[in-house]
C-alpha cells in the first residue's frame, strides 16, 4: 500500500498539469451536468414494510387519483376580536377564497369550511383544506404564489389568515454561518502552517472535491429521487474530510522537506505514509455511510451512498490533487519550523535555542508525558466525564419535524398555533383509518363496527363517519386525537387502533390500516429503533476487522470502538439537552423543543463512527511507526503526539467549524445533524482520543501491540507505516538493505 502510493505521489507532483487537467475537467464536467439536468422534486418518502406505507399503497389502489401523497394546504382563517367566522362579511371572504383557491389547475379539491363543519366551537376560527395532484416541492411556483395571493387578499379585508401543510415547502438554506464556518477552516490553517499558499491546498482542494460531488448529486437529483438534504448532508461530511485528509498530506510533506528530502521525493513519502492513513481512514467513512443501506429507508440509504460518494472523492483528491499542487507551489511551502514571513521563523520541535540548550518539548509532547505517567487519573476522569454528558440521553425522545417545530416567525407554524387553539392539539394529526372489507362478507357493517370500537379508546376526539371508496370495499375514517402528534399519548392511540383492527380482522377477515403523517412518523422511529442494534454491529465489526489488518493488533481496534460509544453516547446526550429539553437553545437558534429527530441516532452512530476513526488512524499510526521502529511503548505514545496532536487539533477544531456552520440552516433536520456532529467531534477528538487512548495505552503497554501469530501470519501486510519506504533513498532506488523494526 505504502510503496504504491509513494509511487502515485511522485507521479502526481512530475505530472501535476495533467492531473490538475483531469480534476478541473470532472469538476466542469458535473457543473454543466448540475445546470443543464432538469429541476429535482421532492424526495418520495416510503418507508416498506410499515403499516403506514402499506396504508398509503392500498390507498393509491382503491382510490385512484385522489392523490394520496399529494401536498396539501390548511388555509387557516380567524376573525377579529368581538366577531365570528359565521357573521355575514366573514363567511363572504372565506367563500370567495374558496372559490378562488378551487380555479388552480394543480387543485383536486377544496373544502368549504362552513359545509365541511371545518368551524370551531366558539365560531371564531374556521379552515379550508386543499389538496392537490402533486407533492409540495413538485408544486408550481405559480400554485404557490395563486395560494399566497389568496391569503392575502383575505387578510385584506379583516381576517387573520395563515397557510400550514406541506404546499408552501421550500428548499432548505444554510445561511451566512456555513461561510463562517470555511472562514474558521481558513484561519486555522493559517495559524497551523504559517503560509497562505500552504493553508490554501487543503481548502482549494475540498472545494474542488465537494463541488465534483455536490453537482454530481445535483445532476442526478431528478433520475434517482434525490432530496435536497441529500446534497447539504454530503457538502457538509465532504467538506470536513477534505480538507483534514489534505492537511494531514501536507503535514507530512512539510516534515518530509525538514528532514531535508527533495520536494518530489517528499510529496512521494508524504503520500506514501499520510496517504495510507488517509485511505483507511476514507474507508471506515465510506463503510458506516453506505452501511446505513441496512436500514432499508430509501431516503436514508440515498443519502449515505451520496455522502460516501462525496468521501471517496476526497481521499483521490488528497492523495492526487494535494502533490500536484505542491508541486506548483514550489519553494512557497516551506519545511516544517519554517512558518515564512507570515508569521516569522519558528524553532522546528527538536532544535536548540540560541545557548545550545535542548528545544522544549512542544504541548502534545507534553500533554503525552502527562498522560502516561497518570494514566489511571486521565482514564476515570474522561469516562466520568464523557458519561455525565451523557446522561440526558437516557430521556430520549424520537419522532419526525412538522410544522410544530417550525419557527414562530413561518405562517406554517402560526397557522399550527391556530388549529390547536381553535380545534385541540391532536387536530394538528389527524389518523387516517383505511378499512379494506374485501374479503368480508358485510363491507358496510365491518366500517360502522370500525367506527365504533376506535370510539371506545381513550384520547380519542373524533372520529369521522367511514367514507367508502366507488367499489364500497375500503373506506377511510378519519380519527383527532385528543394530544398533540409527537405525544406519547397519541402513539399509544396509534397502537390502540391497531389492536382493535387485529380482533376486527379474527372476526371479519377485514385489514385494519392506520396512516397519516403522524402514524408514518411513529413507525418511522420504530423501524430505525429496530435496525440500529444490526446496523452498530455491522458498521463496528466491519471497521473492526479493517483496524486489525492497520494496526496489527486486537486490543486497540476495541479500545477505538468502545471510545466511539463512549463519545456518541454523550453526543446525543448534549442533542438531548439542546433541543429537546432546551439547554443553551436560544444560543443555538432552536425556537421550538421537542423529540429529536428519529433519524438522529442511526445518523450519528455511522457518520461518527467514520470520523471517530479518522482520528484514531491518523494518531495511532504514528505510535505504531515508532513502536516497530524499535521505541518503547510509552516513548511511542510521546511520539505520536510530538508529530500527530497539533495536526489532529487543528483537524478536529477544522471539522467542528464546518459543521458548526451548518447550525445557521432553516431547516430543524441539518441544524440538528450539524450541532450533533461538531460536539461528537469535540468529545471523540479531545476526551477520546487525546487523554482515553493514551491513557489505555500507556497502561496496556506491549498488550496493546498484541496479536496472535496465526492471525498475524493471515493478515496481509498493508504497511500502513510506510516500512517498505525505509528501504529506498532520497532517490527513489531500493537499498539493499532491509531495515528491520
Amino acid at each position: 500500500m505504502a510503496t504504491f502510493l509513494y509511487k502515485l505521489g511522485r507521479l502526481s507532483f512530475r505530472r501535476r498539469h495533467f492531473v490538475a487537467l483531469i480534476w478541473v475537467a470532472l469538476l466542469t464536467l458535473a457543473g454543466v451536468g448540475a445546470a443543464s439536468a432538469p429541476a429535482a422534486g421532492n424526495s418520495s418518502f416510503s418507508i416498506p414494510g410499515t403499516e403506514a406505507q402499506k396504508a398509503f399503497d392500498l390507498l393509491e389502489q382503491r382510490f385512484p387519483g385522489t392523490s394520496a401523497d399529494g401536498a396539501t394546504a390548511r388555509v387557516v382563517f380567524k376573525a377579529p376580536s368581538g366577531e365570528k367566522m359565521t357573521d355575514p362579511g366573514n363567511k363572504a371572504t372565506v367563500q370567495d377564497t374558496v372559490k378562488e383557491l378551487s380555479d388552480g389547475s394543480e387543485v383536486v379539491r377544496v373544502t368549504d369550511p362552513y359545509q365541511a363543519k371545518a368551524v370551531s366551537k366558539d365560531g371564531t376560527i374556521a379552515y379550508a383544506q386543499v389538496s392537490y395532484k402533486v407533492s409540495g416541492m413538485e408544486l408550481d411556483d405559480a400554485a404557490k404564489d395563486a395560494l399566497k395571493d389568496s391569503a392575502q387578499d383575505a387578510r385584506k379585508a379583516g381576517l387573520t389568515v395563515e397557510i400550514g401543510g406541506d404546499a408552501l415547502q421550500a428548499v432548505p438554506h444554510t445561511g451566512s454561518s456555513e461561510v463562517i464556518g470555511i472562514a474558521v477552516a481558513a484561519v486555522v490553517l493559517v495559524i497551523t502552517f504559517g503560509s497562505l499558499v500552504a493553508a490554501g491546498l487543503p481548502l482549494l482542494t475540498a472545494l474542488i472535491g465537494v463541488g465534483i460531488g455536490v453537482s454530481t448529486i445535483t445532476g442526478l437529483a431528478s433520475a434517482l429521487d434525490l432530496g435536497s438534504t441529500t446534497s447539504t448532508l454530503a457538502m457538509m461530511i465532504g467538506l470536513a474530510v477534505g480538507i483534514d485528509y489534505a492537511l494531514f498530506i501536507v503535514s507530512r510533506y512539510r516534515a518530509e522537506l525538514a528532514e531535508g528530502r527533495e520536494r518530489e521525493e517528499a510529496a512521494g513519502r508524504a503520500v506514501g505514509t499520510a496517504g495510507s492513513a488517509v485511505v483507511f481512514a476514507g474507508l471506515t467513512v465510506v463503510i458506516a455511510l453506505v452501511g446505513l443501506s441496512v436500514v432499508n429507508i430509501p431516503m436514508l440509504t440515498k443519502m449515505g451512498i451520496a455522502a460516501a460518494g462525496t468521501v471517496a472523492i476526497a481521499v483521490l483528491i488528497a492523495l492526487t490533487m494535494i502533490p500536484a499542487l505542491l508541486g506548483y507551489a514550489g519553494r512557497k511551502v516551506k519545511p516544517m519550523g519554517e512558518k515564512g514571513k507570515l508569521l516569522g521563523r519558528a524553532k522546528k520541535q527538536d532544535e536548540p535555542d540560541e545557548q545550545g540548550r535542548p528545544a522544549k518539548p512542544n504541548l502534545g509532547t507534553r500533554w503525552a508525558g502527562f498522560v502516561v505517567r497518570r494514566p489511571l487519573a486521565v482514564l476515570l476522569l474522561g469516562v466520568v466525564g464523557l458519561g455525565a454528558a451523557a446522561v440526558p440521553a437516557t430521556s430520549l425522545e424520537l419522532g419526525l419535524p412538522d410544522d410544530g417545530s417550525q419557527p414562530t416567525s413561518t405562517t406554517q407554524r402560526r397557522a399550527y398555533d391556530l388549529l390547536s387553539e381553535g380545534f385541540g392539539p391532536g387536530f394538528n394529526g389527524p389518523l387516517m383509518v383505511v378499512v379494506d372489507a374485501k374479503n368480508s362478507d358485510d363491507p358496510k357493517a365491518v366500517f360502522t363496527e370500525t367506527g365504533d370500537e376506535i370510539k371506545e379508546l381513550k384520547d380519542v376526539v373524533t372520529v369521522t363517519p367511514a367514507q367508502p371508496n366507488k367499489a364500497g370495499d375500503t373506506a377511510t375514517i378519519t380519527v383527532i386525537p385528543g394530544s398533540q402528534p409527537s405525544s406519547v399519548t397519541t402513539e399509544n392511540l396509534v397502537h390502540g387502533i391497531r389492536d382493535a383492527g387485529a380482533d376486527i380482522k379474527a372476526d371479519t377477515d377485514a385489514n385494519v390500516l392506520v396512516t397519516g403523517s403522524t402514524a408514518m412518523n411513529i413507525d418511522v422511529s420504530e423501524k430505525l429503533n429496530d435496525a440500529l442494534m444490526p446496523y452498530l454491529v455491522l458498521v463496528v465489526g466491519l471497521a473492526f476487522l479493517l483496524l486489525i489488518v492497520v494496526f496489527r493488533s486486537i486490543l486497540i481496534p476495541l479500545k477505538a470502538a468502545l471510545g466511539f460509544l463512549l463519545s456518541v453516547m454523550a453526543a446525543l446526550g448534549a442533542v438531548v439537552a439542546v433541543f429537546q429539553w432546551g439547554w443553551l437553545s436560544g444560543l443555538m437558534g432552536v425556537e421550538q423543543t421537542g423529540p429529536v429527530m428519529s433519524m438522529m441516532p442511526i445518523f450519528m452512530v455511522g457518520v461518527v463512527f467514520g470520523l471517530a476513526m479518522d482520528y484514531e488512524v491518523f494518531l495511532v499510526t504514528r505510535m505504531r511507526e515508532a513502536y516497530v521502529h524499535g521505541e518503547k511503548p510509552a516513548q511511542a505514545v510521546v511520539t505520536g503526539f510530538r508529530h500527530g496532536a497539533r495536526v489532529v487539533t487543528a483537524a478536529a477544531v477544522i471539522m467542528m467549524a464546518v459543521f458548526a456552520g451548518f447550525i445557521g440552516s432553516s431547516e430543524s433536520m441539518v441544524k440538528m445533524i450539524g450541532f450533533g456532529l461538531a460536539i461528537a467531534v469535540f468529545f471523540d477528538a479531545f476526551i477520546v482520543r487525546m487523554a482515553i487512548v493514551p491513557a489505555v495505552l500507556a497502561l496496556l503497554g506491549r498488550k496493546a501491540w498484541w496479536l496472535p501469530k496465526w492471525l498475524d501470519r493471515a493478515l496481509p501486510n498493508v504497511d500502513v507505516e510506510g516500512e517498505g519506504l525505509r528501504t529506498r533513498t532520497d532517490h527513489g532506488d531500493e537499498d539493499r538493505e532491509l531495515v528491520r523494526a
